[in-house]
C-alpha cells in the first residue's frame, strides 16, 4: 500500500505462499475473461526488460486469442534510482503510466514531470521519454497500445494526478457511481481513455454492461462482487480482470470503504474490417 494522504492504492510485494498454504485460488480463465487475482502476483512470474535497470514487471495482459485483444498491461515495479532511458521499444506503440506507490520522474520529450501516487502521463507515440525511480522503490501501471492515426487529430502528451481531477457522478446515482476521467472522453486523437471508476459502498452497475470495448481492470482498493457473463466473480484490491469485447459485466461494491478500479478501454475509432 502507499502512504501519505489520499487515496491509497494496492501494489504487490511478491514472494511466495508457505508451503502449507492450499492451492485453491479465484484465478480464471475464459473466453470472455480472465481474472488474475493478487494472491499470484509472486517473484516467479515476473519478467525482466530490455533496457531497464533495478525492475521487474508482472504481465497482467497480453492479446490472446479468445482475449482482450487490442493492449498490454504491466505492473512494473522499480527499486531505488531503477528505470529505462529507452522504455518502449515500438514506435507505434502509445502508453499510459499510473503511480501506484513512490514517486518516478518521467521526462516527455525533454519536459520532466515528478509523478507521485495517483500520477499519470499518457505518453503518445513517438516521444522520446525515459522514466526513473526516486530514492526509494516506486510501482506503476504500464498500458500499452498500437495507436490508430486519425488525420486532424494528432494525439498529444497529457500529465497529471487523478487526485486533482473531479469526478464526474454518473446519472441518476446520486454521487454513489463515479468516473474521473483522465483523459478528454471527447478529444478524438485518444484512441483509448483510461479512467479511475469510484463505487461508494453497496453502488452497483445496475445493468450488464455489453459493449465492443475491451477492458483492463485493475483494482486499487476495496472489494466488491463482479457479475461476468453468467458467473458472479468476487475481486478486491490487487485483482487485475482483462475483459474482452461484449462480455456482460456488472459489479456490486462490497464495502465497507470505497471499491475503486483503474479502467482501460478502446474507444473513438471504426470497426477496421
Amino acid at each position: 500500500m502507499t502512504d501519505g494522504a489520499g487515496p491509497q492504492y494496492y501494489s504487490p510485494t511478491g514472494g511466495l505462499p508457505g508451503q502449507t498454504e492450499l492451492l485453491t485460488s479465484r484465478a480464471v480463465v475464459t473466453q470472455g475473461y480472465t481474472v488474475i487475482p493478487r494472491g499470484v502476483l509472486r517473484d516467479i512470474v515476473t519478467s525482466v526488460l530490455p533496457g531497464w535497470t533495478s525492475a521487474r514487471t508482472w504481465i497482467l495482459n497480453r492479446p490472446v486469442s479468445g482475449g482482450a485483444t487490442t493492449f498490454a498491461q504491466y505492473l512494473v515495479e522499480l527499486g531505488p534510482g531503477g528505470g529505462s532511458t529507452d522504455p518502449e521499444p515500438q514506435p507505434e506503440v502509445e502508453g499510459f503510466l499510473f503511480v501506484l506507490a513512490g514517486t518516478v520522474s518521467v521526462i516527455l520529450d525533454g519536459a520532466a514531470h515528478d509523478l507521485a501516487p495517483g500520477g499519470f502521463a499518457f505518453v503518445p507515440p513517438g516521444t522520446d521519454w525515459s522514466i526513473r525511480a526516486g530514492d526509494r522503490a516506486a510501482t506503476f501501471q504500464w498500458i500499452r497500445k498500437r495507436y490508430e492515426p486519425l488525420d486532424g487529430h494528432p494525439p498529444h502528451a497529457v500529465v497529471g494526478n487523478e487526485r486533482e481531477i473531479e469526478p464526474a457522478s454518473m446519472p441518476e446515482t446520486n454521487g454513489t457511481w463515479r468516473t474521473t476521467r483522465m483523459l478528454a472522453p471527447d478529444d478524438l486523437s485518444f484512441d483509448m481513455h483510461v479512467n479511475v471508476v469510484t463505487f461508494s459502498p453497496g453502488a452497483v452497475i445496475p445493468f450488464a454492461e455489453t459493449h465492443v470495448m475491451e477492458h483492463g481492470l485493475y483494482v486499487l482498493e476495496g472489494k466488491a462482487v463482479y457479475r461476468l457473463n453468467d458467473d458472479w466473480v468476487e475481486v478486491e484490491a490487487g485483482d487485475y480482470l482483462s475483459l474482452r469485447a461484449f462480455c456482460p459485466q456488472a459489479c456490486y461494491a462490497g464495502g465497507p470503504g470505497e471499491f475503486r478500479y483503474l479502467l482501460y478501454k478502446d474507444v473513438n475509432r471504426h470497426v477496421t474490417l
